[in-house]
């Protein structure tokens, strides 16, 4: 069989789909996609297509594409001047092609597979470009363990191992594996101009994870006998994350905020004594689907679950699919708390409890994806929870091999620290502030008076956050969540479902209230079963996103300058319309942008705009707009905005 080293993996995809289709000849498919794949006015439609030769024709438009030119390395800042999908490649290109009403799993009757593929995500390379992203970011695609999965499928954060990929997002009929798959994919990518950005997890591993096996003091373990904790009781005796009384978590969050790291309060005595030593990797098999290790002196251990370590008290519920990994070897830190998995004691990080195998293991992650399938950058999971060194090390090895790699940090905060840890551009927090009107009034005070010291993401949402759809104004909030980003000095980032006014969450990690996650269980969730988006919706608002992706790219070098010299805060008439300005000090183009902050309802107002014009066109929607004496006068639907050059 032909592999990606002995030529091209996308002409390894070319010639399988070649052969299916011969195979196969005669024979006809019930096999429909979105009509969003196939063209900008597809929406609100499933087209019915030969399915090797739809697949052929994705392969051939992305083989004849001409790639662009090489750019100068500019260590990962690229990332400034991207826009970005991020796709959840088993959900995002999840389709019910056979019309059966569900996803079959694994296949269905035909042999293909209705969850996403690569294979379907090159076919989307056309769709994501016309949307105006030139940046694919990639959510987790390692393979993926069993123990403790919620759903039917498990959460791609449970990483069984991390050089291997999830078989499930294969094509099966084609006879490839997935490496072959998603290096056709990198590859039709680049072909295309399109930069990919892979997520990866480097602080937690599945809980049956190949290297439990291959090294187990690579691990926590219990005591086999001690039972799991029912996150709604408090009972110390059982296994859960730690509990502290409120005394001592006022002293935790103070000596944290003071830096004081040199004697951190431990997790009770109690929860400390579940913890062993780790078994000799003889002494540990899988029982049932999940590994379990007996002790010299006949203990028998098992691998612990993971649970959010930020707060202390933390609300999220238990990662029971997942592990921490033990970075440091000290005996006395030999359990799971905070002091040991992310503000770490100082006393455990001295150099010589380093657990050198295990991060040399993880460095070589990077640097082994890049030589296989020439990614263009990572996100890191928990980036926050690495220790600092490995941080550098991780950094450092990539850029040896790729200068213009990019890092983005899963981070909220927009602060130096994470720019001088390497990294090109942080998440931050728009997308829990930007639904408050008084929030975003501060935050456009604070553009024009301080430079972030990096890139943030603009969006209204990730995949663990509630969907922009959903919140006060649905699709109308959606669509004035989008000009607004597109506008500040913010990366774009269009969380894949997004432009389908998607209102189901793919998890509910982040910004979800107690009720709504008792309602949204683990096991219903995308991020650990099968769903697929509904590319079929009436809400869908595709159209715009491109449309206002092309405004912002005519004034791109404008919009990603991110001196507070070039924003200016506007000031309405009309509490419900925020407004503000781009411009350069040193003259040129400018504009104005104004947007009704009110969902339900439309507005009239008037702003100062400092022209001599007498008219100026919206450009959002090619209104002509009257000026007189410098003050414009306008009405904005709920939600609406208008753009105009003045």
């Amino acid at each position: 069989m032909e592999t990606p080293t002995t030529r091209s993996a996308l002409g390894v995809l070319e010639n399988a789909l070649k052969r299916m289709k011969n195979e196969h000849a005669g024979r006809s498919f019930r096999y429909a996609v979105p009509g969003l794949w196939i063209s900008a006015g597809g929406g609100g439609k499933a087209v019915d297509v030969d399915p090797f030769d739809y697949y052929l024709g994705a392969v051939r438009h992305a083989m004849q594409a001409v790639p662009p030119p090489a750019r100068p390395a500019s260590g990962g800042e690229w990332t400034r001047d991207a826009v970005i999908y991020n796709m959840f490649v088993r959900t995002t290109s999840a389709f019910d092609h056979d019309g059966s009403g569900r996803l079959d799993l694994p296949v269905n009757g035909d042999g293909f597979r209705e969850t996403g593929t690569f294979l379907k995500a090159i076919a989307m390379l056309p769709y994501i470009q016309r949307l105006g992203a030139d940046t694919v970011h990639l959510l987790p695609i390692t393979s993926i363990g069993h123990d403790g999965n919620k759903g039917t499928l498990g959460s791609p954060y449970a990483i069984r191992n991390p050089y291997e990929i999830d078989e499930n997002l294969s094509e099966p009929l084609l006879g490839l594996d997935a490496k072959t798959e998603f290096g056709a994919f990198v590859e039709a990518a680049h072909r295309m101009g399109i930069r990919v950005v892979v997520e990866f997890v480097f602080r937690t591993a599945a809980k049956d994870a190949d290297w439990v096996k291959e090294h187990p003091e690579w691990m926590y373990w219990i005591r086999e006998s001690v039972e799991p904790r029912d996150p709604a009781h408090q009972e110390e005796s059982r296994y859960g994350s730690p509990i502290f009384t409120p005394a001592e978590l006022e002293q935790i969050h103070r000596d944290v905020k003071a830096g004081i790291l040199g004697n951190l309060l431990p997790p009770h005595e109690v929860y400390r004594a579940f913890f062993t030593p780790a078994p000799d990797s003889r002494r540990v098999e899988k029982v049932g689907g999940r590994y379990v290790g007996r002790l010299a002196d006949g203990t028998g251990v098992r691998i612990p679950g993971a649970f959010a370590d930020w707060p202390p008290d933390d609300n999220q519920p238990p990662w029971g699919d997942v592990t921490y990994l033990r970075m440091y070897t000290h005996p006395d830190f030999n359990y799971i708390g905070y002091n040991t998995i992310r503000m770490y004691d100082t006393r455990l990080t001295q150099p010589e409890y380093i657990n050198r195998p295990l991060w040399d293991k993880i460095v070589g992650i990077i640097p082994y994806y890049q030589r296989e399938f020439r990614i263009d950058g990572v996100m890191i999971d928990m980036g926050h929870a690495l220790p600092m060194k490995l941080k550098g090390e991780i950094v450092a090895a990539a850029r040896e091999k790729d200068p213009d790699f990019a890092f983005w940090d899963e981070n909220f905060s927009i602060t130096r620290k994470s720019r001088e840890e390497g990294y090109n551009a942080v998440f931050g927090y728009l997308w829990v502030d930007e639904h408050y009107r008084e929030k975003m009034k501060g935050f456009f005070e604070r553009l024009a008076t301080e430079a972030f010291p990096i890139p943030f993401f603009g969006t209204p949402e990730n995949h663990n956050t509630p969907r922009a759809a959903s919140r006060p104004g649905g699709t109308a909030y959606a669509r004035w969540a989008l000009v607004t980003n597109s506008f500040l000095p913010a990366v774009p980032f269009i969380h894949s479902g997004y432009e389908l006014a998607e209102r189901y969450p793919i998890n509910t990690g982040l910004d979800f209230t107690l009720d709504q996650i008792r309602l949204l269980p683990s096991e219903r969730l995308p991020l650990f079963s099968e769903y697929g988006y509904n590319w079929l919706s009436t809400e869908e608002f595709t159209t715009f996103v491109s449309d206002v992706l092309s405004l912002r790219a005519r004034y791109r070098s404008l919009i990603v300058d991110p001196s507070p010299a070039t924003f200016r805060v506007l000031h309405a008439d009309n509490p419900a319309v925020l407004a503000f300005a781009r411009a350069l000090p040193s003259g040129g183009k400018r504009i104005a942008l104004a947007g009704n902050t009110d969902f339900h309802a439309g507005v009239s107002f008037r702003m100062r705009l400092e022209t001599t014009k007498a008219s100026v066109t919206d450009l959002l929607h090619g209104e002509n707009l009257v000026v007189r004496d410098g003050e414009l006068a306008a009405t904005l639907g709920p939600g609406e905005y208008l753009v105009i050059e003045y």
